[in-house]
């Protein structure tokens, strides 16, 4: 009885994630409108996007392949699965094994391919430019990604999620600077992944400064919903990573009764709404950045994040 309920909660995590990250990116445009003194538009206006693309019918170029056809489910799957690893409200399910932050970094980096691969398929000139653009931008993400992972793997003593939030959950570790640059260097590359501002604008459409939009140009109907719906979770991702490494106040342990597991759901969505308010009023506040100035920008993640890890390593031989 305990196997099957704790298989539930692990499906109701899964259905958490796929449900609540339409709702994260429509609370943001809200709250950035409001802030514009806009009326902006609907808080469930992702989910009837979702289904107005879904009822479209798909058009293909003539030079499309194969590949083209099949890369927004892969797309779509592998982010599903990265964002559901990631514990949201309660920590020591039955897969919590699988939750290692290299495996979520690894699935994100395939899912990055995957969409570079798809802009260049078509051959327009647009789908080049956006890929290139996009693998320049992961070439300093994900070093930068993966010393933070280094930097959480010295403190916590391993790479899985249920265990990084229960060591930086304790009292007993206190205040870090190396931590506090590991953060700051998460939030940008964050922030950089998600084609946000001050990298990229997710509401623009001019040729010259877009990144992800140039690359699902060609995309329409049920496969521009799959990439949408995949840039949705990538975002929702990153605040829940952020928020159970960093924030892991609120998570509940395996085997928790009824009334724990819904604490832990509406302290869940009371940070993703905090995140929400701070997008929102940061991207408000800052202009986009030229492109060529983006390195510059993840620059600075990767020497933060470099440099976290330099002094925990000091830290821990002296």
């Amino acid at each position: 009885m305990a196997l099957i309920l704790e298989l539930a909660v692990q499906g109701a995590q899964m259905m958490l994630v796929l449900l609540l990250a339409p709702l994260l990116t429509g609370f943001v445009r809200k709250v950035k409108a409001r802030l514009q003194r806009r009326r902006g538009p609907s808080l469930i206006q992702p989910y009837r996007d979702l289904l107005r693309l879904m009822r479209k019918e798909v058009v293909l170029a003539d030079t499309a392949s194969w590949l083209f056809r099949v890369i927004p489910y892969l797309i779509f799957a592998a982010t599903w699965v990265a964002a559901a690893l990631i514990p949201t409200f309660a920590t020591g399910l039955t897969f919590s094994w699988t939750a290692d932050l290299i495996a979520i970094v690894a699935l994100l980096g395939s899912a990055r391919f995957f969409l570079a691969l798809a802009g260049m398929d078509v051959g327009t000139s647009f789908g080049g430019i956006g890929a290139s653009r996009e693998v320049m931008i992961a070439s300093l993400a994900e070093p930068a990604m993966l010393l933070i992972v280094f930097s959480l793997a010295l403190v916590a003593g391993a790479t899985q999620l249920s265990t990084v939030a229960a060591v930086m959950g304790s009292p007993e570790l206190g205040l870090r600077v190396s931590l506090g640059m590991s953060l700051i260097a998460l939030v940008m590359v964050a922030l950089a992944e998600n084609a946000r501002i001050p990298v990229d604008n997710p509401s623009t459409h001019l040729e010259l400064t877009m990144v992800h939009e140039a690359m699902v140009l060609e995309y329409s109907g049920r496969h521009l919903a799959m990439i949408e719906f995949a840039a949705f979770l990538k975002l929702l991702l990153y605040v829940s990573l952020i928020s159970c490494v960093f924030i892991p106040w609120g998570l509940v342990t395996a085997r928790s009764g009824p009334g724990a597991y819904a604490l832990g759901v509406a302290v869940y969505i009371g940070k993703l709404a905090v995140a929400g308010i701070l997008l929102a009023v940061f991207e408000t506040a800052i202009a986009k950045m030229r492109v060529f100035r983006v390195p510059d920008f993840l620059g600075a993640a990767l020497m933060l994040a470099l440099l976290g890890t330099l002094l925990l390593f000091v830290s821990r031989s002296l």
